[in-house]
């Protein structure tokens, strides 16, 4: 799933935007997935012990070629990793998605600060360059937002549909990188974001296309239109996100951008809390174990998804990732006895053909 980082950010480098020698290689939806590119010398990780782990470890120049289809098979796992930790969303009803969030932002701290000790983030300070602030602001406020509308959208409408509605987030960072990098939207760009529309109304069944049968859902359709809005406004979250990290490029460590998301996401999920007065602990044993979980498998899926990305293409990586939307079916039917409709079906395929044929397109350009 995207990320959990990503929102999000949201998972893999967005198709509408190809990564360039500006742009760091682990800019993905789901912030806390970047490996420690550049890392100063060989040496063991302090933090998980033994062998460099994959948050800390520096790239060191390969010795053999990785094994192959290793790449794809990261890909899967993280797609596997993600499914679950939405899955526990999902199953903790009794927990705010905003209240969630901030859980994620702590878990998340706690392991980002060890890295940036690592990293020796203090030689520029913890408040990053004096001009990539506002960007890194900007960063930090927009992934929190994502995060905190993807919880929710998965607590509000079924896993299947949040999730396919998720993978239009590369239509929107084709669009956003055309207005604010000027970048060139092709008219594959513009059919593709068509698959997308259509895809999302698919899912959405507004009673002025589909008839009444659509309204007379009564609550549970207001409850699943208010999902879908978050599920998009999480994909158009995480499509700024990753423009503006592509606009930051190599100029801010990538640990630092993650600081700013856990720190402002932390601050931002206390201030909404407040205000809508939703604090409250779980009520069970099994919340709060779901609540771990939730930071164990988000953080293994934005760890093996950028495992996946340093030895294999963006596109291949891209087309496999939407293995999320497998699992998530899956699990729908499994756990939640929840079988989608043949429009929820019909509109998952218009998604995917859309982000697979994105993700296509840019890499045989790539490949040129």
């Amino acid at each position: 799933m995207r990320p959990l980082d990503s929102a999000g950010a949201a998972e893999v480098p967005e198709p509408g935007l190809r990564l360039t020698e500006d742009a760091p290689q682990g800019a993905i939806e789901e912030p806390a997935a970047a490996e420690a590119a550049g890392t100063p010398g060989p040496g063991r990780c302090w933090l998980f012990g033994s062998s460099p782990c994959a948050l800390c470890a520096p790239q060191e120049a390969k010795k053999k070629a990785p094994c192959p289809g290793l790449g794809l098979f990261y890909t899967l796992l993280s797609a596997f990793l993600f499914s679950v930790a939405s899955l526990f969303v999902k199953k903790v009803q009794d927990v705010h998605a905003v209240e969630i969030s901030a859980f994620r932002c702590v878990f998340q701290m706690l392991v980002i600060i060890p890295c940036l000790i690592y990293r020796k983030i203090h030689r520029t300070g913890f408040i990053g360059p004096k001009g990539q602030r506002i960007f890194l602001l900007l960063r930090g406020v927009l992934g929190s937002t994502a995060m905190i509308l993807l919880y929710y959208a998965f607590q509000a409408t079924s896993l299947a549909d949040a999730t396919v509605i998720t993978f239009s987030s590369p239509v929107f960072t084709s669009i956003f990188a055309c207005i604010f990098l000027k970048e060139k939207y092709s008219p594959w760009d513009g059919l593709f974001t068509v698959f997308t529309i259509t895809g999302v109304i698919l899912i959405v069944r507004p009673p002025f296309l589909f008839g009444a049968s659509a309204a007379g859902r009564g609550e549970s359709y207001s409850l699943h239109l208010k999902g879908t809005i978050a599920a998009v406004a999480h994909a158009v979250f995480a499509a700024l996100t990753l423009v503006i990290l592509r606009k930051m490029g190599k100029s801010v460590d990538y640990f630092l951008s993650i600081w700013y998301y856990v720190i402002l996401g932390l601050l931002e999920s206390i201030i909404v809390l407040f205000i809508i007065g939703e604090w409250s602990l779980p009520y069970c044993g099994l919340d709060r174990l779901f609540l771990i979980l939730i930071g164990l498998f988000g953080l293994g899926g934005q760890v093996f998804l950028t495992k996946a990305i340093q030895i294999e293409k963006a596109g291949p990586v891209a087309i496999m990732k939407t293995m999320d939307v497998v699992f998530a079916f899956i699990f729908q039917i499994i756990f939640f006895h929840d079988v989608p409709t043949w429009w929820t079906v019909g509109g998952a395929l218009c998604v995917i053909a859309s982000s697979t044929g994105a993700a296509v397109r840019k890499w045989c350009q790539g490949s040129k």
